[in-house]
């Protein structure tokens, strides 16, 4: 694939659609029209990440992802822990996205049970992932192009209903409380903007199909700064629109799904109904690329020898004709499909700051690369290093305050996470002294997906941790 093959996945994966009609709402009814700051401030920590993620990317194009960059700069055990926590977060992902995809399918067919829906979507994503990547990137463009469309249609309707000036939002941010506006405080925008964040999420999607990318440690760097260009335009101007347009401000920013309730209003029935459908498509497309990235992920950990025996052979076995991971992606659709009968509120704890303490971590690891010299064959480097980093943790350490004083879903996956790390630590001690050696991770030169290494006379320098 060229640079628009990766950035149509990559944009599949991150679907601005649902961030716009799933998370920002929780956004607004936190910070009220202080969301059109928080979401600007979410922006900026984004680019950070973007960079973080771009040079990182850029020296180590690995379909492994987040744990393949980790592992290589702060070391093999870091990588390791990160990535037993990254099995347990990304089996869960596909049917968070697919148990969430029958509010909006109700809207088309009314009464459709939601995990035989569930079931279905991800079972038909595994289905199309076994096919030729490039197939997959035009499949999932098709279906872009709709939930973009649904972006452009809710962004028209507010411009063309608009009743007050965007200043109102800067200058005097307000919030809804017991009925009536209020000012919104630093502290409920701090909070809304620590939402925010997730919403932009998935722009280093890129470097999971980077192995399958011409010229990647050239061009892997610009398809995660093009797709978080997107991303934000495609989410944050709809957003603003509404919020512009919205004919009772109140009663937009207490309801629990304000852009729908406000398409109903100014494009009516029929209207709803298409960008409905455009929302539930966005979400099936989000469905079919994470779980590419995850058969990708299962790939590379199986190249990197974490299984035993047989199934490591088994999960880097190619497809003859596609050339496609296709034991890994039919393993990454049957787990997602199994965890659509847990809970969602189970899979949300299990899910919830897993992105908190990734970018965390990655901003510690382009931090070491430079200072090692680990990342120094990388062909991008970020400008006014360090500040991208610095500024992105600087604002992830509130974000984990926000997290943990939330008793719901934030402090509890918190724990989860500390835990899953804290099993995965002596796992890997166990395994160390098993080999007699440390782990090591593949750093493919080929352009293509590569075997698995079978013995430490196999491994590039460069690759040994």
């Amino acid at each position: 694939m060229k640079v628009t093959g990766v950035l149509l996945l990559t944009l599949s994966a991150v679907t601005p659609a649902s961030s716009v009609f799933v998370i920002v709402p929780g956004v607004i009814q936190m910070a009220g029209t202080g969301a059109f700051i928080a979401m600007a401030v979410a922006a900026c920590i984004a680019l950070a990440m973007a960079l973080v993620y771009a040079e990182l990317s850029s020296a180590y194009p690995v379909a492994g992802g987040e744990y393949s960059l980790m592992g290589h700069t702060l070391g093999p055990f870091v990588g390791f822990v990160f990535m037993v926590s990254n099995v347990v977060g990304s089996t869960m992902g596909p049917a968070v996205l697919s148990l969430g995809a029958g509010a909006y399918v109700n809207a088309i067919w009314p009464g459709v049970p939601t995990v035989p829906l569930a079931l279905g979507i991800i079972g038909a994503s595994m289905l199309l992932g076994v096919l030729n990547i490039r197939l997959n990137a035009w499949v999932t463009g098709a279906f872009l192009a709709v939930e973009l469309l649904a972006l452009i249609i809710l962004g028209a309707l507010g411009f063309m209903h608009a009743r007050r000036p965007i200043s109102e939002f800067l200058l005097h941010p307000m919030v809804v409380t017991h009925g009536h506006f209020a000012p919104a405080s630093v502290a409920s925008i701090g909070l809304a903007t620590a939402v925010a964040v997730f919403a932009y999420n998935g722009f280093g999607a890129a470097v999971c199909f980077s192995e399958e990318m011409h010229e990647a440690p050239r061009r892997v760097s610009r398809a995660i700064l093009l797709a978080l260009g997107l991303t934000i335009a495609f989410e944050f101007i709809p957003m603003a629109a509404v919020l512009i347009g919205a004919p009772d401000l109140k009663a937009m920013i207490a309801s629990e799904r304000p852009f729908s309730d406000f398409v109903l209003v100014a494009g009516g029935r029929t209207l709803d109904t298409v960008v409905s459908l455009g929302v539930a498509l966005a979400i099936v497309n989000a469905v079919i690329a994470i779980v590419l990235i995850n058969a990708r992920f299962y790939f590379s950990s199986a190249r990197d020898r974490v299984w035993h025996g047989g199934v490591n052979a088994l999960l880097t076995r190619l497809h003859s004709r596609f050339d496609s991971p296709w034991v890994a992606t039919m393993l990454a659709g049957a787990t997602g499909m199994a965890t659509c009968f847990v809970p969602l509120h189970v899979l949300l704890v299990f899910t919830g700051a897993g992105v908190v303490v990734m970018y965390a971590l990655l901003c510690l690891a382009v931090l070491a690369g430079r200072i090692t010299g680990s990342t120094s064959h990388g062909v991008y480097r970020m400008p006014l290093f360090p500040l991208a980093p610095a500024v992105a943790l600087a604002a992830l350490i509130y974000v984990l305050y926000a997290n943990w004083i939330d008793p719901d879903v934030g402090r509890p996956s918190l724990i989860v996470d500390l835990a899953i790390m804290t099993v995965a630590a002596p796992y890997y001690v166990m395994q160390r002294r098993r080999r007699g050696a440390a782990w090591f991770m593949s750093a493919p030169r080929r352009r293509t997906m590569s075997p698995p290494l079978t013995g430490a006379s196999e491994i590039p320098q460069e690759a040994a941790g």
